[in-house]
């Protein structure tokens, strides 16, 4: 796990781990796109650097997917789908608009199926979630199925935006004072926005009196 991929530099800006998750691909409906995930192993690398899965549990699971490379293959798959599951989601609600009913069903039965092996297991400081069938390859997809549910069912679903980057459709919770954030990152996308009405003012013909 010492290589570094892009998976690991990815920019958490979301502020919920469904809406990070999501943000993993810019341009879901367009090209050209810039993908994050391009395997399973990103998807652990990804999970690792969003602090979902500890250093051991992501060894584990790397580990785990090259003995069963097939089903790894098919959970990565499985994550995308649900990645732009969420990513239309949230896009909608963002935009005002109605949600599809089939993609709510989509999410409902992600998170079903994670429930189904969910547990109580005693820890150190008392107890916390864990799973009846670990090692478990869907770990990081059913943390990010209840995320988008926990965000769903909050007052925060409607505070949820998309980035107005000409060139980004990343989405982020809205947690401003005034609910008036527009960017996704100022550092990026807000001072690329500058810097472009800085340009188209320079280009304006000058008039005289």
């Amino acid at each position: 796990m010492d290589e570094q991929r892009e998976s690991e530099n990815h920019r958490l800006v979301g502020g919920e781990l469904c809406l990070d998750f999501a943000n993993t691909l810019n341009g879901h409906a367009r090209l050209p796109h810039h993908e994050y995930l391009h395997d399973y192993r990103d998807t652990v690398l990804w999970g690792r650097h969003a602090g979902v899965l500890p250093l051991n549990e992501a060894r584990d699971l790397l580990h785990e997917a090259a003995r069963r490379p097939a089903r790894a293959q098919i959970i990565y798959s499985r994550g995308l789908e649900l990645r732009e599951t969420i990513f239309r989601i949230f896009a909608s609600l963002s935009g005002g608009n109605r949600v599809d009913r089939s993609d709510l069903e989509r999410l409902n039965a992600a998170w079903r199926e994670g429930q189904a092996h969910a547990r109580l297991v005693v820890s150190s400081s008392g107890f916390t979630l864990g799973w009846d069938d670990e090692p478990c390859l869907e770990r990081l997809l059913r943390a990010v199925a209840a995320s988008a549910i926990h965000l769903l069912a909050s007052p925060q679903a409607c505070q949820v935006r998309s980035c107005a980057g000409t060139r980004c459709d990343w989405l982020f919770v809205d947690a401003s004072r005034n609910h008036l954030r527009r960017w996704c990152s100022m550092d990026e996308c807000g001072n690329r926005a500058k810097m472009q009405r800085r340009q188209a003012r320079q280009k304006l013909p000058v008039t005289g009196p």
